[in-house]
């Protein structure tokens, strides 16, 4: 009797080696192949840029697939520019000599999808809106930024287009931190336009921050005889009233109205259910204009908590309009609206350091930033894309 393995064997067939199965991707598009660098067509309807952007996923640390996707597609339909890569940032840059420079700025990453994955669509035509994580922060910014890379080879200003990493994360882990060590040059020019959400409108500058906590004391006893300690939670009271009564500035700078803030986030104190507390700290975030430095920011809440322990414990300036810059106003001009503040923190305020105006326009509402509901309608996608094209072209 002939068995299967001796045929097999007389005929010495050549062993066979499958390959390993790719990862189907999120929403059949190539960016989520495990292993696979992802096709962008750079050159396409901002719109579809942005859908192929978003089912990469870029969760903050996670940026090296769609920064090679992005640093491949300006390399292989961008041949205008010089690309450079640094970590899992991608820059690049024309050099036609022009007489100023506007610097252009996406972060890549996300924050963590929550079920938002892959991208989905409603409605049509001029009704369609993109959803899914990152299509608000910032994907949409991106595509117009790549797609403008791609099809402008001879802008009215030089151009430079930084894609960064781990936004989303603490400051020290910006990837615009890294680059500006070790790529300061990159980071020059006229005008910042960072095309973070702004409900397709310019917002110029940003507001500063600015954290402190203040903390209260007392003595330790127990409940069953209190009179014999001193309650810290409860001389809060008067840090909580000043908060209760406290009047913002709204200050107008170049036009914009700015409404600044002071809002306790948190308090902590207790030791255990039958001990008076001796120790509460309130944790209070102040907003402030750009008009407004760190240390005037600081000696404002020192006098506000005055009689009280106030240990600063994270702070940013904020970043002044500049709207008055000539490239600045030509791009006011190629909006066709009336800019207005941003009241946030963004990264303008690292630019404007630098001595940049600068100012956020990108599609998207920000009030749906880091949602599960995060969307975007296309046609804020393509008019971002328009205003900066009549600005450059």
């Amino acid at each position: 009797m002939i068995t299967a393995w001796t045929v097999v064997a007389r005929i010495r067939f050549p062993p066979v080696h499958k390959p390993e199965p790719l990862v189907p991707p999120l929403s059949g598009r190539p960016g989520s192949l495990r292993g696979v660098t992802a096709s962008l067509d750079l050159t396409a309807d901002p719109v579809e840029l942005t859908a192929a952007l978003v089912d990469i996923p870029s969760v903050s640390g996670g940026e090296k697939a769609i920064a090679d996707a992005v640093e491949q597609a300006l390399r292989e339909q961008a041949p205008h520019l010089e690309v450079v890569r640094n970590g899992d940032a991608v820059l690049a840059r024309t050099s036609l000599g022009r007489d100023s420079r506007v610097v252009l700025a996406g972060h890549l990453d996300t924050v963590p999808i929550n079920d938002n994955l892959p991208l989905r669509r409603t409605g049509s035509g001029a009704e369609e809106v993109l959803h899914g994580c990152g299509t608000v922060d910032m994907k949409g910014g991106d595509a117009v930024m790549l797609h403008l890379a791609a099809t402008l080879p001879a802008p009215r200003h030089d151009l430079t287009f930084v894609f960064y990493d781990c936004e989303e994360v603490e400051a020290e882990r910006n990837g615009l931190n890294r680059i500006e060590r070790e790529l300061p040059e990159w980071l020059a020019g006229d005008l910042a336009v960072v095309c973070e959400p702004s409900n397709a409108a310019i917002e110029a500058g940003c507001q500063g921050t600015m954290r402190v906590e203040v903390r209260t004391t007392g003595a330790r006893a127990h409940t069953a005889r209190a009179w014999m300690g001193v309650n810290a939670i409860h001389a809060a009271q008067p840090v909580l009233q000043r908060l209760v009564e406290y009047a913002p500035r709204n200050p107008v700078i170049d036009g914009l109205q700015f409404r600044e803030g002071l809002q306790a986030v948190r308090i902590e104190g207790g030791v255990a259910g039958n001990v008076v507390p001796d120790s509460c700290v309130v944790t209070v975030n102040h907003r402030f204009a750009p008009d407004k430095s760190l240390a005037e920011a600081e000696a404002h809440l020192r006098e506000i908590f005055d009689g009280f322990e106030v240990t600063v414990t994270d702070g940013a300036s904020g970043a002044l309009p500049g709207l008055t810059a000539p490239a600045a106003a030509q791009l006011v001009e190629a909006s066709g609206s009336e800019p207005v503040a941003k009241l946030g923190w963004t990264d303008v305020a690292r630019f404007a350091a630098r001595g940049l105006p600068a100012v956020n326009f990108g599609p998207g509402s920000p009030t749906l930033a880091h949602t599960k509901q995060e969307h975007v309608a296309t046609e804020e996608i393509r008019h971002c894309a328009d205003v900066l094209r009549r600005f450059f072209a």
